[in-house]
């Protein structure tokens, strides 16, 4: 549910202003992780939305639920099984899992909305509230959607540095040790 509304609403929507570039001549080398986030942001917002379940999409809110639980790891930890010690993330489709993880728990870090947990020596994340998250997913799609509409080059830029390339060396370990033992 949560690609066919990334690939049917989220890549269908949003506008550019009045006299503002093609997002590939205004964000640049940015351009495809900024759309796949802003994809990914409607997915997300949308899948816990009552009105899906009130329409018979979706059996409760627990399967949004569970696409937060799952998006979240895998933006934050389960995609690194993919890179090399030392690489950094450089493919659209990771950089904006990355970013839009990373950025989450950086916009909920003083509610706690999302949570690193250790158990075990291995780590584990957590949301604890899943209404906040959604809220938080929201304000990113509208920030992203502005800077889309805007061609903020710069704003997409400092988003994608600072949230969506770095990788956390000792994490990456970590996965990639867990990963093996399968």
């Amino acid at each position: 549910l949560h690609t066919d509304m990334h690939e049917v609403i989220g890549h269908a929507s949003g506008q550019i202003n009045p006299g503002v570039g093609t997002p590939k001549e205004t964000l640049k080398q940015y351009s495809s992780v900024s759309e796949e986030a802003r994809a990914d942001l409607v997915a997300l917002y949308f899948i816990m939305d009552p009105k899906l379940v009130e329409l018979g999409v979706m059996p409760s809110l627990e399967s949004g639920k569970a696409q937060y639980d799952g998006y979240i790891r895998n933006g934050l930890m389960t995609q690194l099984q993919r890179l090399k010690p030392g690489e950094q993330l450089e493919q659209a489709h990771m950089r904006n899992r990355a970013m839009v993880t990373h950025w989450a728990m950086d916009m909920g870090r003083e509610d706690g909305v999302i949570e690193r947990r250790e158990r075990d020596g291995q780590t584990y994340f957590v949301i604890n509230d899943y209404g906040k998250l959604r809220d938080i997913f929201g304000r990113q799609l509208r920030e992203l959607q502005r800077d889309k509409s805007e061609g903020d080059f710069q704003r997409i830029q400092q988003l994608v540095e600072s949230y969506g390339t770095r990788v956390d060396a000792d994490l990456h370990a970590e996965v990639l040790e867990r990963v093996a033992r399968l």
